[in-house]
């Protein structure tokens, strides 16, 4: 596979583990592969009362809480659907969440350099 082609096929999987374990994807989701980084960004994945939520502090700060502990509770799943795409092992993970552009960024290390192996 092309790096284009493993960075539309984590895109895919990403895509379904957000349907799956967050309940709702995203509008628009793309993935870059930087040697030993895979970073993902998801736009448009706010639902309308999460949206109507972060317009207060205590909004957001929930928003914020609830997201990274759906996160930290299905990384397993996510660890399984990179695998699934790519032979790595996960060395980290990371999520992210903006209130305000309806945006989430989801960095992913591995053990070596992808790229690199193309």
């Amino acid at each position: 596979m092309t790096k284009g082609q493993i960075e539309a096929k984590i895109s895919e999987a990403i895509s379904k583990f957000e349907i799956e374990q967050m309940g709702r994807g995203p509008e628009k989701i793309r993935t870059i592969i930087f040697q030993d980084l895979i970073i993902v960004r998801l736009t448009g994945f706010l639902s309308i009362s999460e949206k109507s939520l972060a317009q207060n502090k205590e909004g957001i700060e929930l928003i914020k809480k609830v997201r990274t502990a759906l996160f930290e509770n299905a990384q397993e799943s996510l660890i399984e659907a990179i695998k699934a795409v790519i032979d790595v092992e996960i060395i980290s993970t990371y999520s992210d969440v903006s209130t305000k552009t309806g945006e989430k960024i989801i960095a992913i290390v591995v053990d070596r350099d992808i790229e690199e192996n193309l």
